[in-house]
């Protein structure tokens, strides 16, 4: 039986009912916040992290609530807006009034509602992999992809997610990221972290927050300067969906495609950084 181990390296910030665990790269810079999406933690972002912080940026990466070792919320809220709000919290507890933001995945759609509700909070928004979720259009092979989405809601989710030493992680990541080779090192950390008491189980209560109905906070165009990045080999969502996304966008906006699937900035890092870091110096 696996053992949940904490990461010793973590700052720890009381944020809109749960307390965050962060890990943090540079003290001085514009501040950029790193949010991470499933089946994956904060640890999704330690090459990122380091190589902003030597491009002159202060990079700070929340577990997202429940993920361990962030707290679990009392209230069982796991929504897109509720998580744009953790965003929006996390930047005031680091004492900054604005910051960049970049999201993968749930992050993305945590980022997406973080900048719906307060733009002014933001200098720059990044998404990674996921569209605007108003311009996605349902499609059956859509549906077929995404099909986790409805299983992950079924009465014994999370003890089935965590059989074979949480075989599924590596069943999903290389669904979304075919043909790349995933080391076991790599998912390590999000097995580490669902092993904690209660954290499987809410990482996959995350899916019970995804309605067809668009939250609030990705209901108004967005007018935060924008970079929105897919994955060429991405197993869910295609250039044309991301290409759609422009319509959900007023202000300066660009849609980039990369190297790699679902977890490009994993796959191919250094294609990724050069990007994101261009981008946020503005």
């Amino acid at each position: 039986m696996r053992v949940h181990t904490p990461d010793p390296d973590v700052t720890r910030h009381a944020v809109n009912g749960v307390d965050l665990a962060c890990l943090a790269w540079g003290d001085a810079g514009p501040l950029v916040v790193l949010v991470h999406g499933f089946p994956d933690t904060a640890r999704t972002w330690d090459y990122v992290g380091p190589a902003l912080a030597s491009a002159g940026f202060r990079a700070v990466a929340p577990y997202t609530r429940g993920i361990a070792p962030s707290t679990l919320p009392a209230d069982g809220d796991y929504a897109s807006d509720t998580l744009g709000r953790d965003i929006i919290g996390l930047i005031d507890a680091l004492g900054e009034e604005r910051a960049h933001i970049v999201g993968h995945d749930f992050g993305a759609s945590a980022a997406y509602s973080a900048a719906g509700l307060h733009p002014e909070r933001l200098h720059s928004l990044t998404t990674v992999a996921i569209p605007h979720p108003a311009s996605i259009v349902p499609t059956l092979g859509k549906l077929w992809g995404v099909r986790h989405f409805f299983t992950h809601r079924l009465p014994g989710a999370a003890a089935r997610f965590a059989r074979d030493d949480y075989a599924q992680i590596r069943v999903l990541y290389e669904r979304w990221s075919p043909g790349f080779a995933w080391p076991d090192s790599e998912l390590e950390a999000a097995k580490n972290a669902y092993s904690a008491p209660g954290c499987c189980a809410a990482a996959l209560a995350y899916y019970a927050f995804v309605s067809p109905r668009v939250p609030d906070g990705q209901r108004k165009r967005i007018g935060v300067r924008s970079l929105v990045v897919g994955g060429t080999t991405d197993g869910v969502a295609t250039a044309a969906d991301f290409e759609r996304s422009r319509a959900r966008f007023t202000g300066d906006l660009r849609v980039e495609m990369l190297p790699g699937g679902h977890f490009l900035h994993r796959e191919h890092p250094e294609p990724f950084v050069a990007l994101l870091a261009e981008f946020l110096r503005g």
